[in-house]
């Protein structure tokens, strides 16, 4: 499985259009409208790198309101579990030392 992060910046007052635009395209599996440098995030998931090619040139590049965009390809799963422990780690002992 391949997942991908599009950061998209859209036309001023077009946002909601192209979110919307954004998660009809098979394969975008969430869509959020964000602040920050970039308008909307979706992410994508799909089986196989020619699927996510084509999804991106064909599909996502054709949305009219789309001025920019950046694609982040996942290279590991991190579950919420393990970053919880992972940001825990030393927790322990600053919580046992301000008792």
């Amino acid at each position: 499985m391949i997942t991908a992060i599009i950061l998209v910046n859209a036309t001023i007052g077009q946002v909601p259009t192209v979110a919307r635009a954004l998660a009809e395209v098979p394969g975008v599996v969430e869509t959020y409208s964000v602040a920050g440098d970039y308008d909307i995030v979706a992410i994508v998931r799909v089986k196989e790198h020619e699927e996510f090619a084509g999804l991106v040139t064909e599909r996502i590049g054709r949305i009219s309101g789309i001025t920019k965009t950046v694609t982040l390809i996942a290279f590991q799963y991190f579950p919420s579990s393990l970053m919880e422990r992972a940001w825990s780690i030393g927790m322990e002992e600053e919580a046992g030392e301000k008792k």
